[in-house]
C-alpha cells in the first residue's frame, strides 16, 4: 500500500502533539476516511474488511479489529515478495480491540499530514460545524420554496466517497461563509503545505469577488465598501512606513546575520543609552537651557575669544555659557533681581503670570530626571528579566530555528539572503552550547584551570589597583598644581595652562584603553571552554576597573575640588570647573575609543592583509566596548547637575561612535570562532547600568545637593548654604506670596527633606524587581513541571497500549491454537 496507517511512539512530537479529548471523535472518523480511499486506491479486501470492522467494532465484538503492520524492511528482490506475503498475513492474523482502538484514535498520525482527502473531509465538518455556531438562522420566510429545508435532510451524512476535488470544492463553499478571522485561523490549523493552502485561499476570495459582484449592491453601499477597503489599505501603508522608520532597523539586522547575538546586544545597548539622552535632553532643555536662554543673564565680565582648544578642555568660550551650572541666574525670570536698586523694574517684573522661578526650576528638573529616569531603567530591567530568564533549551529552540523561523513574507533578494545569514548564525550559536554542554573534564584538568584562573584573576586586580592609586595620587598633585598656578597668576591663564587641564583625563583614558587589553590577553591565557563565560569574566574585570576609577574621580571632585571652595581666589565656581572636568573626560573617552578603533582593528587588519597574508582579523570585544559606554552615561549622568547640556554632548558622541563601530564592525572584524549565544546580554547590560552607574551617580547627585556648600558667586543657588536650602527657602517665598500653596511646603518637607521617602521609594524598586524575578522563576518551574507531565502521559499510553495488547495476544492465543488444531485434523 502506498499509505501505511502507522503510529510512531517513540517520536519525542508525538507526545507534545496529543489531541484533547474532544477532537477524539474527528481523529477516528480521519482513520476511517483514510481505510475507504486506501481501498478505492489499491483495491485490497483487507483493508475493505478493516473498513467495515472499524465502523462496526462493537458489532463484530471486542477481538475483530483488523491492524495494519507499519514496518516495511528492505532487501532483496526474493525477500521481497515474502515480505509483501507477512504484510498481508499480518492483516489477517494480528488484531487490536477496541479499547486500543480508542486510544490510538486520540493519537496524530503521519498518514493523517499526507492524505489530503482526509484533511479536507475533516476540515469540511469543522467549517460546517463553525459555520452553524457563528450565522444567525434565517426566516423561512426569506427562502423561496424550494429553497427552504426538508425534514429529510436531517441525518444524512456527507458521502464520503466523493473525489478530492468535491470536497476541495465544499470546503471552498463553507470557508467562504465564515468570517475572515475565522477563516484565516481555519487555514492556519490546516496540516496542509503552503501552496495547498494558497491554493484554498485564492479559490475562497475568488468566489466570494464573485458572490459580491452578484448582488445588486446599492451606489452607496458600493462607494461605502471602497472607501472602507481603500481606507484600510492606506492604514496598513503607513503601518509599513512607520516600521521602515525604526532606528537602525537594516544595519542591526546585518550585524545580527553575520556576527550573531553578541555583538548585536552591544548596539542594541547603545541605542537605548540614546533614547535615555534624548529624554534627558528634551527635559532640562525645556525647563531649564530655553528658559534662560530667553531672558540671558547679566554678565560683567568679558567673555573670551573662540580658540578652538575649547572644545577639547570646555574652558575658555564655554566659561560662561549655557552649558555650565555657574551660567544660570538665581532670581524669577524674567530678571528681577531685589539687590538692583539702581536700575527702574521693568514693565514685565510686574506680571506675575510670566514670572520663573530658575531655582525651584533647576532643583525640581534635576530632582524629576534622576526619578523617570530611575523608573524607565526599573521598568526596562524587570521586563528584560522576563524576556531572558526562561527554558531556553537547546534541543527544542534548535527545532523551532530549523522549522519556525523562517519568514515567507521575505521576498526582496537582499531580505532573503540577510534573512539566511540570520538564521545560519543563530544555529551556530545552538550548536556550539550544545556541544559546549556535552564536553566534560577531569578533576585534575579542574584543578590546573582553577589555579590558572587563580592567578589571571590576581593579575587583574593587582594591575587595577595599581592603576587606581596612581590616579589618585595624581589627581591630588594635579589639584595642588592648579591651585599654586591660580593664585599667583590673576588674569587669564593662558594656552598653556588650559591644555594642562587635560593630564587626569588622558590619564584616566589611557589606562581604560591599556588594561582591557591585558584583560583580553589573560583571558587567552585563561583558555576559557566556553565563549559566553569568556565575556562574563571580561565583563566583571572591566566593571572593577571603570567602578574603581569613578569612585576616585568622584572623590576628587567632591572633596577636593569641593572643599576648596572657600579659597575663591582659586576656586570661583567650583560646579562648573567640575562640569568642565566631566565635558574634558567625556571628551577624551571618545577621542581615545577612535584611536583604539583605528589602531586597534584597522591598522591590524591592514597588516593581517597585506604583511602576514592571512585572514585573522581581530574579534569585537563586547565587555570592554559595553563598558566602555556605561562609563560615558554614568558622567553624563553625573554632569546633570554641573552641566545641563552634557546628555546634548552625549547624544553626538553616541551617534557618531555607531556609525564609526558600524563601519568597523564590518570592514575589520570578524565573526567570533565559536559561535555562542548570549541569551541574558541585555539583562546584564541593563542590570550594570542601574544599579554600578545609575545608583552611584545618583548617590553623588544627593550627596552634592544635600551636603556640600554652594558657590557663593553663581549658579541659581548662590548666597545659600546648601542646594536644598535654597529650594526650602523659595518655596517659604512662594507660600507667602499665594497661600494656596501651602501643601507645596507640606510635599517637599516629607518628601524631599525627609530621606526617608528616598528609602522607601529604593526599597519599592528594589521589591517589584525581585517579585518579578520570583514570578518569572515561579513561571520557569510551571513550564518544566508541564514538560515533564506531556513526556509523563506519553510514555503512560506506550505502557498502556503494550498492556492492552499483551492481554489481547492471551485471549486470541488459545483460539488461534484450536483453529490449528481443527485445520490439522
Amino acid at each position: 500500500m502506498a499509505h501505511n496507517v502507522n503510529f510512531d511512539l517513540s517520536h519525542p512530537g508525538v507526545e507534545a502533539g496529543l489531541e484533547s479529548p474532544a477532537d477524539e471523535e474527528v481523529v477516528h472518523d480521519s482513520f476511517s476516511q483514510l481505510i475507504e480511499e486506501e481501498s478505492q486506491r489499491e483495491g485490497l479486501p483487507d483493508a475493505i474488511e478493516l473498513q467495515h470492522q472499524q465502523r462496526n467494532p462493537e458489532d463484530e465484538g471486542p477481538d475483530n479489529v483488523a491492524y495494519e503492520d507499519r514496518g516495511r524492511r528492505m532487501g532483496s528482490d526474493d525477500t521481497g515478495e515474502e515480505e509483501g506475503e507477512r504484510q498481508t498475513d499480518s492483516l489477517l492474523k494480528d488484531r487490536w480491540s477496541s479499547a486500543t482502538l480508542k486510544i490510538l484514535s486520540s493519537m496524530p498520525s503521519r498518514t493523517i499530514g499526507r492524505s489530503q482527502g482526509a484533511i479536507l473531509s475533516q476540515y469540511f465538518n469543522r467549517t460546517t460545524g463553525l459555520r452553524k455556531r457563528t450565522q444567525k438562522r434565517a426566516s423561512i420566510k426569506d427562502f423561496s420554496r424550494s429553497a427552504r429545508p426538508s425534514i429529510r435532510g436531517y441525518g444524512v451524512e456527507v458521502d464520503t466517497t466523493d473525489s478530492a476535488e468535491k470536497k476541495q470544492e465544499r470546503l471552498v463553499k463553507n470557508l467562504q461563509d465564515l468570517s475572515a478571522v475565522d477563516r484565516v485561523r481555519m487555514l492556519k490549523e490546516m496540516p496542509l503545505n503552503l501552496s495547498e493552502k494558497k491554493s484554498l485561499r485564492r479559490l475562497t476570495l475568488k468566489m466570494t469577488k464573485q458572490t459580491r459582484s452578484s448582488r445588486n449592491l446599492r451606489c452607496c453601499s458600493y462607494l461605502k465598501f471602497h472607501i472602507i477597503l481603500a481606507l484600510r489599505h492606506s492604514w496598513y501603508s503607513c503601518l509599513s512606513f512607520l516600521h521602515s522608520l525604526h532606528l537602525w532597523q537594516m544595519p542591526l539586522k546585518r550585524v545580527s546575520g553575520r556576527f550573531g547575538s553578541g555583538v548585536l546586544s552591544y548596539f542594541l545597548f547603545l541605542k537605548t543609552l540614546l533614547f535615555f539622552n534624548v529624554f534627558l535632553f528634551l527635559v532640562l532643555g525645556s525647563f531649564l537651557v530655553v528658559p534662560q536662554a530667553v531672558y540671558p543673564p547679566e554678565r560683567l565680565e568679558n567673555r573670551t575669544s573662540f580658540t578652538g582648544l575649547e572644545l577639547l578642555t570646555g574652558g575658555g568660550y564655554f566659561s560662561n555659557t549655557l552649558l555650565y551650572y555657574g551660567y544660570y541666574s538665581n532670581h524669577t525670570l524674567p530678571s528681577c533681581s531685589k539687590n538692583n536698586t539702581s536700575s527702574p523694574p521693568r514693565p514685565e517684573c510686574d506680571s506675575k503670570s510670566l514670572s520663573y522661578n530658575m531655582p525651584l526650576a533647576y532643583f525640581f528638573t534635576i530632582g524629576l530626571s534622576f526619578f523617570i529616569t530611575c523608573i524607565i531603567l526599573v521598568y526596562s530591567m524587570s521586563k528584560s528579566f522576563g524576556q531572558s530568564f526562561r527554558i531556553d533549551k537547546s534541543n527544542g529552540m534548535l527545532a523551532m530555528k530549523v522549522f519556525c523561523s523562517w519568514d515567507f513574507k521575505v521576498i526582496k533578494k537582499s531580505s532573503v539572503k540577510l534573512l539566511s545569514e540570520n538564521i545560519c548564525t543563530q544555529l551556530k550559536e545552538l550548536l556550539g552550547e550544545a556541544h559546549h554542554s556535552r564536553t566534560r573534564s577531569t578533576t585534575l584538568d579542574k584543578l590546573i584551570k582553577l589555579m590558572i584562573h587563580g592567578l589571571g584573576w590576581t593579575l587583574c586586580i593587582g594591575a587595577t589597583a595599581g592603576c587606581v592609586v596612581g590616579i589618585y595620587y595624581f589627581s591630588d598633585y594635579m589639584h595642588k598644581e592648579q591651585q599654586e598656578s591660580w593664585q599667583h597668576d590673576s588674569g587669564d591663564p593662558g594656552l598653556l595652562k588650559e591644555a594642562s587641564l587635560l593630564a587626569l583625563p588622558v590619564l584616566v583614558s589611557f589606562i581604560n584603553l591599556m588594561l582591557p587589553i591585558l584583560f583580553q590577553f589573560t583571558a587567552w591565557m585563561e583558555k576559557y571552554d566556553s565563549p559566553s563565560l569568556r565575556t562574563f569574566v571580561s565583563l566583571s574585570r572591566n566593571l572593577i576597573l571603570k567602578v574603581s576609577v569613578l569612585g576616585v574621580l568622584c572623590f576628587h571632585w567632591l572633596k577636593r575640588v569641593a572643599g576648596s571652595s572657600s579659597d575663591n581666589k582659586t576656586f570661583k565656581c567650583w560646579e562648573s570647573f567640575v562640569g568642565q572636568d566631566l565635558y574634558r573626560f567625556l571628551t577624551i573617552d571618545f577621542i581615545f575609543t577612535l584611536l583604539a578603533t583605528l589602531f586597534g582593528e584597522l591598522l591590524w587588519r591592514l597588516f593581517s592583509d597585506k604583511v602576514l597574508k592571512r585572514n585573522r582579523r581581530p574579534e569585537f570585544d563586547i565587555a570592554k566596548n559595553v563598558l566602555d559606554l556605561i562609563y560615558g552615561q554614568t558622567l553624563a549622568w553625573l554632569g546633570l547637575l554641573f552641566t545641563p547640556l552634557l546628555p546634548a554632548v552625549q547624544i553626538l558622541k553616541l551617534l557618531l561612535l555607531f556609525y564609526i563601530k558600524m563601519s568597523s564592525v564590518m570592514m575589520n572584524c570578524q565573526p567570533p570562532s565559536r559561535p555562542y549565544r548570549v541569551s541574558q546580554m541585555t539583562t546584564i547590560f541593563i542590570t550594570l547600568l542601574c544599579f554600578p552607574s545609575f545608583l552611584g551617580a545618583s548617590v553623588c547627585v544627593t550627596y552634592t545637593m544635600w551636603r556640600l556648600p554652594s558657590s557663593e558667586s553663581c549658579g541659581p543657588f548662590r548666597g545659600n548654604k546648601t542646594m536644598i536650602q535654597a529650594g526650602k527657602q523659595r518655596i517659604v517665598e512662594l507660600v507667602k506670596e499665594n497661600p494656596n500653596l501651602y501643601f507645596l511646603a507640606q510635599a517637599h518637607t516629607y518628601l524631599v527633606e525627609n530621606p526617608f521617602f528616598l528609602f522607601v521609594g529604593a526599597a519599592i524598586f528594589l521589591i517589584v524587581i525581585y517579585f518579578q524575578s520570583q514570578v518569572v522563576d515561579g513561571q520557569r518551574k510551571i513550564i518544566a513541571l508541564l514538560q515533564e507531565q506531556i513526556e509523563n502521559e506519553g510514555e503512560d499510553k506506550k505502557f498502556l497500549i503494550t498492556r492492552l495488547q499483551s492481554i489481547h495476544e492471551r485471549k486470541r492465543t488459545p483460539a488461534r491454537n484450536l483453529t490449528i488444531q481443527d485445520s490439522a485434523c
